[in-house]
């Protein structure tokens, strides 16, 4: 013991500084906060913020900024980026500062009314996703089963008519692991640990009754499951173009391209505007085509907002619930 204390004071290197019981508890607890803190933010929303400040920085921002910087920085993105993105930057920045217990130069009102400003100069309608209908859903189906029995077309099978009828979001997509399927004798029930509009992790089901063998999607996730030899983890995999499947999950952007893959395969005319979103607007529209009530169509899809649901319920409806169609319609019994 005397031998390791006289060579450890012979060493280059400085005694370690002893670390008090206090010491520890306070890193324990930064240590905590900043995972609380993390959890708090979705992933997408944090990669969001990062990107948005590194635009700004790279631009020739520094953090902290005032007003006047903002207002400038405005004024020189305006003309290159849709104001939607513009406020994302603000946002972000806004946060950072409030994060560090600054100001929020975001708040002040000359950068909030030339944010107005550029809203109303440069302002568009957000771009929506292309809404899938039924005949839309049959056509992908129709010809996904007239192709060769292989096991990517299974598992593309099984995404186009889950994704639809579960109205589900691409990232609860390829979060669907094997435990999350509960196997009933009316269906099948997908357990969704967490969604965007359940950060807090209650978790929310997504029940899925048994259909014609045609247009079932329980029945052909259950086949892709089997082909795939799939029994734990996640449910939709890569499939390389060898026909072998992945451990991991699908990257949610390889749903996109599935979508417009099959939709230019089937000839539709609206491939550009095919993202996984169609899913939700499809199922939404469809079935406010079909007098589903608003309720039933809010929570198949999970929806929180009322106003959301109602949009898409009179876009469904916007030429059957018509004054115009009944209109006319007394105007040909006239003529």
């Amino acid at each position: 013991m005397k031998k390791l204390t006289t060579a450890s004071t012979r060493s280059n290197h400085k005694p370690l500084t002893p670390v008090t019981p206090n010491q520890v508890g306070e890193l324990l607890t930064e240590e905590a906060i900043q995972k609380y803190l993390s959890a708090a933010t979705a992933d997408s929303t944090r990669r969001a913020y990062r990107s948005a400040i590194r635009q700004f920085e790279k631009w020739g921002g520094r953090l902290p900024t005032d007003s006047s910087g903002l207002v400038r920085y405005i004024l020189k993105r305006a003309e290159h980026l849709n104001p939607r993105t513009l406020d994302l930057h603000l946002t972000a920045i806004g946060q950072w500062h409030q994060y560090q217990g600054m100001f929020n130069p975001v708040t002040d009102a000359l950068v909030q009314k030339t944010m107005r400003g550029v809203r109303r100069t440069h302002g568009k309608p957000k771009q929506k996703s292309k809404a899938l209908s039924l005949q839309h859903i049959a056509a992908l189906t129709r010809y996904l089963r007239e192709q060769p029995a292989t096991k990517k077309n299974a598992r593309d099978l099984a995404l186009i008519l889950v994704g639809f009828f579960g109205a589900f979001r691409r990232s609860e997509l390829v979060a669907i692991q094997v435990e999350d399927l509960i196997w009933e004798e009316e269906g099948l029930i997908v357990r969704l640990p967490k969604s965007k509009t359940d950060q807090s992790g209650q978790g929310m089901m997504r029940a899925l009754p048994y259909g014609s063998p045609g247009a079932c999607p329980a029945k052909a996730l259950r086949s892709w499951l089997e082909a795939g030899g799939i029994d734990s983890g996640p449910v939709f995999r890569a499939v390389n173009r060898w026909g072998s499947i992945q451990e991991r999950q699908l990257n949610p952007t390889a749903i996109n391209d599935l979508l417009k893959k099959l939709g230019l395969a089937c000839g539709f005319e609206f491939v550009d505007e095919l993202s996984s979103h169609s899913f939700r607007r499809g199922l939404s529209t469809s079935a406010a085509r079909e007098k589903v009530g608003f309720e039933l169509i809010k929570k198949q899809g999970g929806w929180k907002s009322d106003a959301t649901v109602w949009e898409y319920i009179e876009e469904g409806q916007q030429f059957s619930e018509n004054a115009s169609a009944i209109l006319m319609k007394k105007m040909a019994e006239l003529l």
